[in-house]
């Protein structure tokens, strides 16, 4: 560590910059929750194409093989243009599913869904762009910056989520009224991706405690920050030697059940969320509105509880106590499954609430422990790391969420 290790009291720009944050973390995911949240419209154009799996499907081998790619080579990688190019691309894939409608009239048909598919294969590549650029990032600055982002993770769930019902509501009954509140949510979320580009382009990396970290981060090695800190004029000296840091590998071995308690997490969350909710939940009074109140509710529960750590006499700090937890969440396996056969849909709701309660405060629990104690380089890294291995979770929840398929008597 090095003597610049304490923070500042009087930098400013913390307020500002967790706002930013909570702004980037919102648009690193409102165009995926976007394409869960509009399943219903898809549902109604593809009936026969399982539209919340196979979307979730195609989406995940592309995030999660770019990510891998990206977290082996990230000490030479440039953050900036590397979030910004998944920021952009973000942005014209969700300009690109408003354009496929428009062209098609809102039609269904194979030719469609390739295209809708080709763009989520866009979403993946966006996402890992985005999500291990920012935690790397963001793992060498404070603990409250990668908390804020990761409520605008899921602040992205609950504002999608909300938005969809208010369109449902409006449009609901008049002519065409589910498509046109599919295009005014996309035009929304269209807007809140370009606003992302700029906020990283030219708020965030202005702001002085952001300077301050990623000058100190240069200071101990990391070269990954120099296209940001010339940006705002600040010029980084070169060093042909470079200095000591742990390798990938011992960063996994030192901090692998962070990494199997992140994976186990997302594995539960996804083998559930949102395939079972679309597809398994049966008719109840709510009808149409069902699937669309359990997303709202676990969008909402999940960002509820990634604000709960900031409470630290109830912020989970142990390690084992992080593991204990996160497998034992695979008894929220039989539990829908008997809920959704046996119980009333207050039962279901109550039980997605847990299920998003405990997927925030866990994630944000593990990923504000792990980079304690790492010089930047090394923070950056075990940060990009983590999130491989939050992506490759979600990948395994998708796969394993095509097994409640088997007995429907139909694929």
């Amino acid at each position: 560590m090095t003597k610049d290790d304490s923070i500042p009291t009087r930098l400013e720009g913390k307020s500002m910059a967790t706002v930013v944050c909570w702004f980037l973390g919102l648009g690193s995911l409102v165009a995926w929750n976007s394409m869960l949240t509009i399943a219903d419209y898809y549902y109604d154009l593809f009936p026969n194409y399982h539209p919340s799996r196979v979307l979730t499907l195609v989406y995940q081998p592309f995030a999660l093989g770019t990510m891998a790619i990206l977290a082996y080579k990230e000490a030479e990688i440039n953050t900036r243009k590397r979030n910004l190019f998944g920021y952009i691309l973000y942005t014209l894939c969700t300009f690109g599913l408003i354009v496929i409608d428009l062209a098609s009239s809102g039609k269904g048909g194979i030719g469609n869904y390739i295209g809708i598919c080709v763009l989520v294969g866009g979403f993946g590549v966006a996402d890992a762009h985005v999500q291990g650029g920012m935690v790397g990032d963001l793992s060498f600055m404070c603990p409250e910056f990668i908390q804020s982002f990761f409520a605008g993770l899921a602040a992205s769930g609950a504002l999608t989520s909300g938005l969809r019902l208010m369109t449902k509501a409006i449009f609901d009954k008049t002519e065409n009224g589910l498509r046109k509140g599919v295009i005014l949510f996309l035009a929304i979320s269209t807007f809140c991706e370009f606003l992302c580009i700029f906020l990283y382009a030219y708020v965030f990396g202005k702001l002085p405690i952001v300077k301050y970290f990623r000058k100190k981060a240069s200071s101990e090695g990391s070269t990954t920050v120099n296209a940001d800190l010339a940006v705002v004029g600040i010029q980084t000296a070169d060093n042909d030697v470079k200095p000591e840091r742990l390798s990938n590998k011992q960063l996994l071995l030192q901090n692998l059940d962070y990494a199997i308690a992140l994976y186990l997490i997302y594995v539960i969350t996804l083998s559930i969320f949102p395939g079972f909710l679309y597809e398994n939940t049966g008719s109840h009074k709510l009808g149409s509105w069902y699937p669309l109140v359990l997303v709202a509710m676990y969008n909402v529960w999940d960002l509820i509880a990634r604000y709960i750590p900031l409470i630290e006499c109830i912020k989970l700090k142990s390690r084992k106590g992080l593991v204990i937890a996160s497998i034992s969440r695979c008894l929220l396996i039989p539990a829908f499954y008997f809920t959704a056969k046996y119980a009333d849909q207050g039962w279901m709701i109550f039980l997605i609430s847990f299920l998003g309660l405990t997927n925030g405060y866990l994630t944000v629990c593990i990923l504000t422990a792990a980079p304690k104690g790492y010089k930047a380089p090394e923070q950056n890294a075990l940060g990009n790391l983590l999130v491989v291995f939050l992506l490759g979770g979600i990948f395994s929840g998708v796969c394993l969420d095509w097994l409640w398929i088997i007995g429907n008597g139909k694929f």
